[in-house]
């Protein structure tokens, strides 16, 4: 019988216990469903006083307004922290302890601070010693500075993952380390780190919505304040459905950029085959670099 490294093939037997256990998993699942769909009829939140609220044009308005302002600060917090993630990665892979150390604190101490009390600290905090900030910048900030410093670790663990022998092999045919980063180890380490990448994305995308804290209006502010409008009997519920499949919708979109990116990104020109004599066999980053440089593929590995 044959199995894999992590478990055995199950037999008849365990194929069997499996599939009733799933089953009775659905059944439940959709009995836990199911009662929540009942309770929700049961008090009313199905009710067309309850949803009236959206059949007026001004609240999708509201509710625009709201996704813009998401997606405003979303734009720039992601943009700002892959531009971070990069710097700090860079600096902590440094051969100089004096940036290396320094780097790697701040790394740390950024990492350990919650984004909301980062924002708060940035939107309460700073007009005590004279310094006001907008709700839009302290969500910003705050979401580059946490975000930034996770990615640094992601990019940093995605270059130290690739074997020793790309960068010696770059650094065998003339490149310096700059230019072995660059052209080498960094458009490998991405399309390795692509997944990890686009799911902090998403993380970021969902941490605008501790805006609404400090009355930063986006997303979830809108609907907070559509909720707990008692002119139309208060429809959290239904304003809390309509807002969650809004953010459920932005991240899926979200995540099929990032599928599209890495689909396109998985035979990058850096990486096409070339004939290096031996019958245009998959070469390497290094090899395509030192085809390109007249070196053989051999002279490439070292050889």
């Amino acid at each position: 019988m044959s199995g894999s490294v992590l478990y055995d093939v199950p037999g008849p037997r365990a194929v069997v216990r499996n599939r009733i256990l799933g089953a009775v998993t659905i059944l439940v699942v959709a009995a836990l469903f199911a009662w929540v769909i009942w309770r929700f009829a049961a008090t009313g939140q199905f009710s067309p006083e309850k949803w009236e609220i959206f059949s007026y044009s001004q609240i999708w308005v509201l509710i625009g307004e709201g996704v813009l302002n998401t997606l405003a600060a979303f734009a720039v917090a992601a943009v700002g922290a892959l531009i971070l993630g990069f710097v700090l990665a860079i600096g902590r892979m440094s051969d100089h302890a004096w940036l290396r150390v320094p780097i790697g604190w701040i790394v740390e101490v950024l990492r350990a601070i919650p984004v909301l009390i980062f924002m708060m600290l940035l939107y309460y905090g700073l007009p005590v010693v004279g310094i006001k900030m907008s709700p839009y910048w302290a969500v910003v900030i705050a979401l580059i500075a946490y975000n930034g410093s996770v990615l640094a670790e992601v990019i940093r663990a995605g270059v130290e993952s690739l074997p020793r022998g790309q960068s010696e092999a770059g650094y065998a045919i003339g490149l310096r380390k700059a230019g072995v980063m660059r052209l080498v180890v960094l458009p490998q380490a991405i399309r390795a780190m692509l997944p990890v990448i686009i799911a902090q994305l998403v993380v970021t995308l969902k941490d605008t919505a501790l805006g609404f804290i400090i009355t930063y209006h986006e997303l979830l502010y809108v609907i907070k304040l559509l909720g707990s409008n008692a002119v139309y009997h208060s429809p959290l519920i239904p304003t809390a459905i309509v807002g969650g499949s809004i953010y459920v919708a932005m991240c899926l979109l979200l995540s099929y950029v990032a599928y599209v990116v890495e689909k396109r990104t998985r035979r990058s020109p850096k990486v096409q085959t070339l004939d290096m004599g031996d019958g245009g066999e998959p070469t390497t980053a290094t090899e395509t670099i030192a085809a390109q440089r007249g070196f053989g593929k051999y002279d490439a590995q070292g050889f």
